[in-house]
């Protein structure tokens, strides 16, 4: 999270700035001193009065309390660290657990040093009989808001999703901390020298234990070369209006890039007119020995379609809404993770798939060629849906497009007597998940020379709920509403014209796919 001696010096600041505060608002609140003891008292009076007179606000206030108390804040971190260890950031679970327990335990252990008495009213609407300072809740608040913050800089990419949430937080710890002196359970300074506290606690642990995950150079011994080099270069493809700021993410690169072992970066940047096929021959022919694509699928694909056969590695940063290769070959879409496995990833030979057709120029893909349903789902993503929300575009499209009239096709598998089916959509895939994690052929493998071929024609709309339950618990049962082949080349004839893609994006519709499997043609970094 702390790339820079400048980033350092200013959590530092504030850090030792939060730390000042506190400790003077501490000495106050022990000396009683006057001013404060009648500023808390002025600002208590009418919160806790205005509560007191109104049902609906008392129980809001009780139940906004229950909603962030100690319990429920206990659990609620248990949930997202063992979310984070499961998707492999386990440094970030570690940091996160760590950042809530100390901050649970500081608090009680400044209540007991400082130990000053909570509000006293004649009737109040709750008891604790706890010291008062610090707030419990507002220092628990701060910091999950704080660590929320944090993860959302780690693991969101768009910008404004980012400034959503962090805004969110903070106004969700604002209000935890008004019901503390709405209940009249806690003064004004109780509730400062919580959020004070709490930002102090997680600006610190960023300063001694790093969330991010390690590189994998630190963990992990130098690959073998067949032929070593004393220099070794990478080109970079970025296509710009991917990442939010390119000027501070090539920064990144570049700075990971040669604490790596590599010589130097060389960029190339994407345009509307070129998504990758001319830079990737550029950096093919300068001799560079690694690639590092970075964009949506269709970047992706561009730069492996021309690297295919070369012998030059491609790593994968997606940095798109998809992601499907980089999702099937466990690459992590953490941007700066995957910068990592590109440079310091192993090299993995895949399969590549030859697609023709008739309206379609000689094409290849790496994940999934398909016709029906799944095309006109993405011929209905609203691009600006798409930049504002990701992959939930995809979602809204899909439910418009579940009716997707059937279509007549003959399936032939290498070279064999074609079949007659009906069918909504058909996919001719080369691995086994796709949109949403589905596991739609949860047998194939990307290297393992052959295609799958999936048919599904749910017969009403209803008769989608029951085909995605097959398909999330893997049955491999087959009949008439999912039908499944596989072969090293597969021809797909529809009766008439229909919507087709090629790894998510579409091309022309019409009647006819032909793909062949080109086993192990493309060289990728994985994790290791």
């Amino acid at each position: 999270m702390i790339e820079s001696p400048r980033q350092r010096w200013t959590v530092l600041s504030w850090a030792v700035a939060c730390a000042l505060l506190f400790t003077a608002l501490a000495v106050l609140v022990s000396n009683e001193a006057a001013f404060l003891l009648d500023l808390d008292d002025r600002v208590a009076t009418w919160p806790f009065e205005v509560t007191s007179e109104h049902d609906w606000l008392r129980s809001a206030a009780i139940g906004t309390a229950h909603a962030a108390g100690t319990l429920a804040m206990t659990v609620l971190t248990a949930v997202v660290v063992v979310a984070l260890a499961f998707k492999g950031y386990r440094r970030a679970a570690i940091w996160t657990a760590g950042v809530m327990a100390v901050t649970g335990l500081a608090t009680r252990l400044l209540k007991q040093l400082v130990d000053r008495d909570r509000p006293v009213w004649d009737v109040p609407i709750q008891t604790l009989h706890s010291a008062s300072f610090p707030s419990g809740h507002a220092s628990g608040i701060a910091a999950a808001a704080g660590v929320t913050i944090v993860l959302a800089t780690m693991l969101v990419r768009r910008r404004g999703l980012r400034r959503l949430i962090g805004t969110v937080a903070v106004l969700v710890a604002l209000v935890v901390g008004a019901d503390r002196i709405f209940l009249g359970v806690h003064y004004l300074s109780d509730v400062i020298g919580g959020y004070l506290l709490g930002a102090f606690v997680v600006l610190v642990g960023l300063l001694v234990f790093d969330p991010q995950p390690r590189s994998i150079a630190r963990d992990n011994d130098p690959l073998p070369e067949a032929i070593p080099t004393t220099t070794r270069r990478v080109a970079a493809i970025l296509n710009p209006i991917k990442v939010d700021d390119p000027a501070g993410f090539r920064a990144m690169v570049d700075k990971m890039a040669a604490e790596s072992g590599w010589s130097g970066v060389s960029w190339w940047e994407t345009t509307v007119e070129d998504t990758g096929y001319g830079m990737a021959h550029e950096a093919a022919v300068s001799g560079v020995d690694l690639v590092i694509a970075i964009g949506g699928d269709g970047t992706i694909r561009a730069v492996c379609e021309e690297l295919a056969g070369t012998g030059v590695p491609v790593g994968i940063v997606p940095a798109g809404t998809g992601n499907l290769l980089a999702r099937n070959l466990s690459v992590p879409l953490y941007l700066r993770a995957a910068v990592d496995v590109a440079l310091n990833g192993q090299d993995r030979a895949i399969d590549m798939v030859r697609v023709t057709g008739d309206e379609m120029d000689e094409a290849n893909f790496l994940v999934m060629a398909g016709m029906g349903f799944d095309a006109a789902m993405m011929e209905g993503v609203n691009e600006d849906f798409k930049k504002k929300i990701g992959w939930l575009a995809y979602a809204w499209s899909a439910l418009k497009a579940l009716m997707f009239p059937a279509i007549k096709v003959e399936v032939s598998v290498d070279g064999g007597e074609p079949t007659t089916h009906r069918a909504r959509t058909v996919v001719i895939g080369n691995v086994g998940y796709l949109q949403a994690g589905m596991p739609l052929i949860p047998d194939a493998a990307i290297d393992d020379g052959q295609l799958d071929v999936v048919l599904l024609y749910p017969r009403r709309f209803l008769s989608w709920v029951p085909l995605a339950a097959r398909i999330l618990t893997r049955n491999k049962r087959t009949d008439e509403t999912i039908t499944r082949m596989s072969g090293r080349s597969v021809v797909v004839r529809a009766s008439a014209s229909a919507p087709r893609q090629l790894d998510g994006d579409l091309i022309a519709s019409g009647r006819e796919l032909r793909a062949e499997c080109l086993h192990g043609r493309l060289l990728v970094r994985v994790p290791r």
